[in-house]
This record gives C-alpha cells, structure tokens and sequence, in this order.
C-alpha cells in the first residue's frame, strides 16, 4: 500500500481551490477578532463617530452582494471548465482548476461574505467598543477596495478564461515546463539505462493506473540501504496494472526494500504534467484533432496548435542539459524515445487534416523549421521520417492534383530530395 506522499502534498497544496478559500476566510476571521480583541486597548482618540451602525449597514450590503457574486463566479468557473473538456480536451480542466486567478476571485468574494456575516453576528452581540467598532469600519473599506480590485480583474480575466486560444496557451506553458525540465535533466537526477544483468528481480505494481510521478532521491536511499542498483522499467506516464514490472532490481532484495521501492512509484489514476513530457504534446495534438473533427472543422485552430507544438519541441531540441554529476549513482532511469514525443505531437493532426491542404503544408512548415535546428542525425532522421508520413498521409486525402504537388514539394524541402 503506497504511504502518503507529504512532498507532492505540499506541491500541489497552491493549487487547490479550497486552500485560498480556507486561507482568505482565515483572514477574515482573524481581522474581525483583531478589531474585537484590540478594541479595549486602544487609544479613545481612534473612536471617531463614522455615522449611526455604518460599519453594520455597509457589512449588510457586502454580505448580500458577495454570496451573489460568489455564486456567479462559481458558475462561470464550472462552465468554463465544461467548455474547455467539450471544446479542447479533457486533458486542459485539470490546468483551468489551478488557475490562481480565478482561485483568488472566488477566494476573495467568499472570504468577504465570512468576514461581513462574522462582523454582523459579533457588532449585533455588542462585541466591540467605539474604538473597535473604527477598526472594524477601516478594515472594511480595506475589503472593499480589495474587492473592486478583484472584481475588475476577474470580469476582465473571464473574457478569455477557458476560451479556445487560453486553453491552447495553458497546455503550451504546462507542456514546454514539462519538456524544459525533462532536456535539462532527462535522467532524474539518475544515471544512463544500461544493459540488465540476468538474475535482476523484478519489482510488480500492486495498483492499477498511470505512473504519475518517480521520486528517485528515496530510490537511491532504499537502493544505498540495500546495496543494491535499480533499474527503472515504468516511467512517468506510464501506464501500469496489478503485476507490471516497475523496477527491476540487481542485487540482494528483500520486501522492506521491495516496499520501498513500490513506494516511489507515484500511481493514480489520471496523468499529470508533472515529470510527464509526452502529456502536453498529447494534449495539444487533442485539441487540434478535435478542431479538425467535421462537427467543428476549424483547421484554423490546428495550425495554432502546429505553431505552439513547434515552440515545445524547440525548447526540446535547443536546450542544453545541465551538467552536473548524477545526485542518484544507484539509479538507472531510462529517457522517453524522440520517436514517441514527435508522433504524439504529429500523427493526430496528419491523420485528421489529411484532406486539407493547409494543415499538411503546416505540418511540412513545422517539421521542417525542425528539421533546421536539429543537432545529430538520429534527431534528424525522426523529423523526416514524420515527414514522409505526413506526406504520405496527405497525398491518400488530397484530390487535387496541384494541392498535392504543394505537399509533395513542401516535404522534400524538409527531406532534402526536391528536385
């Protein structure tokens, strides 16, 4: 049974919709009970007469209008969240709930409501002296102008939240984070995959699902505690059932060991993007097969989505990785095959805008730009080998005779055989 994973916990904490809300309420709370507790204790000069149960009125109002508002965020927010899964792909809901934006709107709209209901109950039980009944009104105006700022920021933000091109740019930003991290270090801090001596023992998944995470810092301290090296077999966005092999061990192995090592292997049951590379490139290909579908037929969209997966791979093929020693000697960690992250990225939309003409020549324009700032004939030989069966693709849907000329000429430019 995996053990509780305090590290990936505190990680994606920020990004709970719940934690702002329990954090702005808290605020809330604490700055009524300041103004009440602190009342008796402060100087009769701060007891300025601001008008007959000002404070009360004015909190009255704010407890009426911001369950309004609270509830209209709440709405926009699920109706983008539907939009995005109908309209892009389920795989973008999980980076619209981690919007720290509308977090922060629905937070501070809720936490309002709690501080003016808790200011009412407590000026109404006769809580706070003169003075504090004026901290209590100066804090509120502080809430107010906090609020309009919110409000002004979250009608703007709800324009574009959730919205084709905003979702586009979300999975591009998740996905070129996943890529750069993964050039710079594509081991895990780990060592080469090397040949696997006969005899290793395997280490078997007892959960099905995907393989969302490898903490390879606890690898290596079961592997140094055991004297033992691992090989890993299942990788980030792997995924895995009830007996796959997610490790397979050399050396002396007994279940203390095994359980730790079981242990490291994050399992559940959606992908994310962390430490997962191949995830944004699906993606992205998702939302432009999507727009190609014939019930949208936008292959507008699907040449955005080419332009954003280009600037991934990009990041991919221009980054240098870092040079420094390997932190876990006794880890092997394989890297995900280039052929994979280019078909992921690739296949979907050659498959789909096959009978369009425009996708396929941008398909071409992409592998091409590529093919131009590859280093290393094996990179090389992956993008022209997409591009021939991106042409290929192509020329099976085409009817037109001279718009598959176009296609033809635009893959020999990327394969170097134009006459």
């Amino acid at each position: 049974m995996a053990t509780f994973d305090w590290r990936t916990f505190m990680a994606r904490l920020p990004e709970r919709i719940w934690f702002r809300l329990v954090v702005f309420s808290a605020a809330a709370l604490i700055l009524v009970g300041v103004a009440s507790a602190a009342g008796p204790h402060l100087p009769s000069a701060l007891a300025v007469d601001f008008g007959q149960d000002a404070a009360l009125r004015i909190l009255e109002i704010l407890a009426t209008s911001m369950l309004a508002v609270t509830t209209f965020s709440l709405t926009a927010m699920i109706s983008a969240y539907a939009a995005a899964a109908q309209g892009t792909t389920p795989r973008a809901t999980q980076l619209l709930v981690a919007d720290r934006t509308s977090q922060n709107a629905l937070s501070t709209f809720l936490g309002t409501f709690v501080f003016s209901i808790v200011g009412i109950v407590a000026i109404s039980a006769d809580s706070f002296t003169e003075e504090g009944r004026s901290v209590l009104f100066l804090g509120t105006l502080a809430v107010i102008a906090v609020v309009v700022g919110t409000l002004l920021r979250w009608i703007y933000h709800l324009t574009r939240f959730g919205r084709v091109p905003d979702v586009i740019d979300r999975v591009e930003r998740a996905a070129t984070d996943a890529i750069h991290a993964y050039a710079r270090d594509p081991h895990l801090g780990g060592v080469a995959p090397v040949a696997v001596p006969d005899g290793a023992l395997t280490v078997l998944a007892e959960q099905g699902g995907n393989v969302t995470g490898v903490d390879i810092g606890r690898l290596q301290r079961v592997a140094d505690a055991a004297g033992v090296t691992v090989h890993l077999d299942a990788m980030p966005g792997a995924l895995v059932g009830h007996g796959t092999a997610l490790a397979r061990v050399v050396g002396p192995l007994d279940d203390d060991a095994a359980a730790g090592i079981r242990v490291a292997f994050r399992v559940e049951k959606h992908r994310t993007y962390e430490q997962d590379p191949r995830l944004g490139l699906i993606a992205l290909a998702e939302i432009g097969s999507h727009a190609l579908s014939p019930a949208v037929n936008d292959p507008g969209t699907a040449i955005e989505v080419l332009g954003a997966v280009e600037r991934v791979l990009t990041k991919l093929l221009t980054c240098e990785p870092a040079e420094e020693e390997a932190q876990f000697p006794r880890v092997h960690v394989p890297t995900v095959a280039l052929e994979d992250l280019v078909e992921d990225a690739f296949r979907p939309l050659a498959r789909d805008g096959a009978g369009l003409v425009e996708v396929g020549l941008r398909v071409q324009k992409v592998l091409g730009d590529l093919v131009r700032i590859a280093e290393g004939d094996g990179v090389r030989e992956v993008l022209m080998e997409a591009s021939a069966r991106a042409c290929a693709r192509a020329v099976r849907g085409l009817d037109d005779a001279g718009d598959v000329a176009l296609v033809e000429a635009a893959a020999g430019e990327v394969t170097g055989t134009t006459a």
